[in-house]
């Protein structure tokens, strides 16, 4: 299973008035993990678009075990968890760097679609993408 990390710094207006990460953040955070698990695979989501692929969100969720607070390292850990044939769901774990603690899980599924976000098979439009993901499981 291929996992990609990416990592930032919790900036100020990501807390509220507590210090405390707010929730809608956490989703942000994981679209970075999914663009940098695209572009390690070798597909920026520019490279997707260029190609005549999107990725619309279709459902997501996420459990929260511990809080993020005001200028912690991060790590967001991303993967695969299931590709279908226009469809694929990404899963997610958020770490605070400097001690491991696991914060956050989630998962977002996408839709695979055309640029007129009508669906597509992927391994039929785009057969390299396809293998990719797939291997990655």
């Amino acid at each position: 299973m291929f996992v990609n990390n990416a990592e930032l710094r919790v900036r100020y207006q990501e807390t509220d008035k507590m210090g405390v990460v707010y929730h809608s953040n956490y989703f942000v955070w994981f679209e970075i993990g999914r663009t940098e698990y695209l572009r390690a695979l070798g597909y920026p989501y520019e490279r997707l678009e260029k190609e005549g692929i999107m990725l619309p969100v279709v459902e997501c969720n996420a459990k929260f075990k511990k809080g993020a607070i005001y200028d912690d390292e991060i790590v967001i850990k991303a993967s695969v968890q299931e590709l279908k044939g226009a469809s694929v769901i990404l899963y997610y774990e958020v770490f605070r760097k400097s001690t491991d603690e696991l914060l956050v899980t989630g998962m977002t599924k996408h839709a695979i679609t055309n640029l007129h976000l009508k669906p597509i098979k992927l391994k039929t439009v785009q057969p390299a993408l396809w293998t990719a993901l797939k291997d990655c499981k």
